[in-house]
């Protein structure tokens, strides 16, 4: 039964089996020989060369452990009658057998072979071992008894192992299944695992981007619409307004769908494109924006939460604060990077708000190991703090520093409008009044 091995018990079997016909060399081969030497020369090679006979079956068995189910059955008849010839020679060769039963239910294919080629060897060795006696047998000898209960034992203790081996045979195969079943399933589970959070990062840049750009388009026209005749500079600079949002648009669309590179979003320094968004929303919406933004270094990937982390913040200020002034304060600490958004409208109260964009943003910045933390009361205005592990390169502009360098505020007037934006910036950061990219 080895060759029924499964691959990953081949190498423990075939070990098996070569310790077993080492031992049968060493335990029953070698002593039956040592005790011929002896006997008279006829007897002598005549036991001598049944004994060769075995050998070269047993060696024919170890060989063909692996082939078509013939060959071992084959062999081991020949063998069974080898241990007859044997018991002939010897007049009974019970401790040959007794050794030599562990090759039928090693080599046997399954346990009825095992059983028939072991018992046919037993009657080979009993009728051996009697054949001498003439008509007169005595079959109730030492060998003959010795020989039937080995076969007993063993057919019964190999009927024992081959019932044990396959009911672990068969848990085996079931937790095999189960186990193919439970990786199946956790496949499909990864898969739709995947493609929930490939459609909500894909509705998180759709609100952050197509959605905020066509709420801003909507606002701009039925605000050029409402001063189509009372001032024509105002109606002129929101249809600019209207073509730049919605070439961005286009832009941000290309990005999601992969034709164009992502590149072109949020390109430059941080406070750089801080500084168009914030421009842009003063010139849109004609609030009052004070700044603070430091040169601070970050890769790009910061740079886009942050960027709409400000984004979401200035869309709900203006559909929903009714404000007249907007705080931005951008600030590296030891390890993290705090972009902080305050206005000074109708506020909310934050457990009751279920809106996608600020869900939106706490997932966007848990993702990169930053929170966002939302402070807001009916009435007293809100405080939206985004933060994010700095990065661990120095060389970064302190906000101290950026103020001592600049030495005093920049101011930049919007046109069209009153609203004006305080930077404090390093020198290399110039204010900005292009459109976001």
């Amino acid at each position: 039964m080895i060759a029924k091995s499964r691959a990953n018990d081949r190498p423990y079997a075939t070990s098996f089996a070569r310790w077993n016909a080492v031992s049968w060399v060493l335990l029953g081969l070698l002593p039956t020989a040592l005790a011929v030497l002896d006997s008279p020369d006829a007897r002598k090679y005549w036991s001598l060369g049944v004994l060769g006979a075995l050998a070269l079956c047993c060696g024919a068995l170890f060989a063909l452990r692996s082939g078509p189910a013939l060959r071992p059955l084959m062999v081991l008849s020949v063998f069974a009658l080898g241990l007859g010839g044997t018991s002939y020679v010897l007049e009974g060769a019970a401790a040959l057998y007794v050794v030599s039963l562990p090759l039928f239910w090693i080599y046997a294919r399954d346990a009825r072979s095992s059983v028939v080629l072991s018992g046919l060897a037993a009657l080979a060795t009993v009728f051996g071992g009697t054949l001498p006696q003439g008509w007169s047998p005595q079959f109730l000898t030492g060998n003959n008894v010795v020989t039937v209960a080995a076969f007993a034992a063993g057919a019964a203790l190999g009927l024992w192992v081959h019932r044990f081996v396959g009911q672990s045979d068969m848990r085996a195969a079931q937790l095999t299944a189960e186990l193919e079943s439970a990786q199946r399933r956790l496949v499909e589970a990864y898969r739709r695992q995947g493609a929930v959070e490939e459609r909500e990062r894909l509705a998180r840049d759709i609100h952050d981007t197509l959605a905020q750009g066509f709420a801003s388009i909507i606002v701009l026209a039925e605000a050029a619409r409402s001063s189509a005749d009372s001032d024509p500079a105002r109606r002129a600079q929101q249809l600019l307004s209207i073509e730049r949002t919605a070439r961005e648009n286009f832009t941000e669309a290309r990005v999601l769908v992969g034709s164009a590179p992502s590149g072109t979003l949020a390109a430059g320094s941080l406070a750089e494109t801080l500084g168009r968004t914030l421009d842009r929303f003063a010139e849109d919406t004609g609030l009052a924006v004070s700044a603070e933004l430091p040169d601070i270094d970050c890769d790009r990937t910061a740079r886009i939460a942050l960027l709409r982390c400000t984004q979401e913040s200035l869309a709900n200020i203006r559909k929903h604060a009714a404000a007249s002034a907007v705080g931005v304060v951008l600030a590296r600490h030891e390890e993290v990077i705090e972009l902080e958004i305050t206005d000074d409208g109708c506020g909310f109260v934050v457990e009751e708000s279920l809106g996608f964009g600020l869900n939106g943003m706490r997932k966007r910045l848990a993702e990169m190991g930053g929170e966002l933390t939302v402070t807001s009361s009916v009435g007293d205005g809100t405080r939206v703090l985004a933060s994010l592990p700095a990065p661990e390169a120095s060389g970064t502009l302190e906000t101290a520093e950026a103020l001592e360098t600049a030495g005093s505020p920049v101011t930049a007037g919007m046109p069209g409008s009153a609203a004006t934006i305080a930077t404090y910036q390093a020198p290399s950061t110039p204010v900005s009044t292009t459109g976001q990219e």
